[in-house]
């Protein structure tokens, strides 16, 4: 486990704010992480260590995702009645594609291209829909399911985390 020193020394350097403490912080970061893992029973399952402002995560097998320990949502409102009696249509729970990594999303292959896919389209499993550079790579989004892009969540240019949602997709299923 790092030690509380260790976290003090990285909580310090941290509000410090001056450029030049970049890499002290990151050997810090560098010297907790080693710490926590000469001490853990099994190799974590999965890591990732973004730079600025610094990140590290780390997962283990068998350790449940930290989504699962958020709250519950609260459950959806009743829609109201449609005007002239008509019954509301019925909504399809939407999927959406993710942000695989840290970068810039596109939804065109250059500045100036028709867009990969638009609002409305049918995509297929492997049909790429846009793309997010990062460290100038262009790293391709695909679908991974059959379904209809109902709307893109993220702008073209923005800067996107990983895991954000990048846009909604109707199952063709009709889930």
């Amino acid at each position: 486990m790092p030690t509380p020193d260790s976290v003090a020394t990285l909580d310090a350097l941290m509000s410090d704010g001056r450029p030049d403490t970049l890499p002290t912080v990151l050997e810090a970061a560098k010297t907790s992480m080693i710490e926590l893992l000469s001490e853990a029973p099994v190799p974590p399952s999965a890591v990732r260590v973004t730079v600025g402002p610094v990140t590290i995560e780390m997962d283990w097998p068998g350790a449940a995702p930290a989504a699962a320990t958020a709250p519950a949502p609260a459950s959806p409102a009743t829609a109201a009645p449609a005007p002239n009696g008509a019954a509301p249509a019925a909504q399809s729970p939407l999927d959406h594609i993710h942000a695989p990594t840290v970068g810039v999303f596109y939804r065109a292959p250059e500045p100036g291209a028709k867009p990969f896919v638009t609002e409305g389209d049918t995509v297929v499993p492997g049909q790429q829909v846009g793309l997010v550079e990062a460290m100038k790579l262009m790293i391709p989004i695909e679908s991974d399911r059959h379904g209809v892009i109902d709307e893109f969540l993220q702008p073209n240019g923005a800067l996107v985390e990983y895991g954000d949602p990048l846009c909604s997709l109707v199952p063709a299923d009709g889930r």
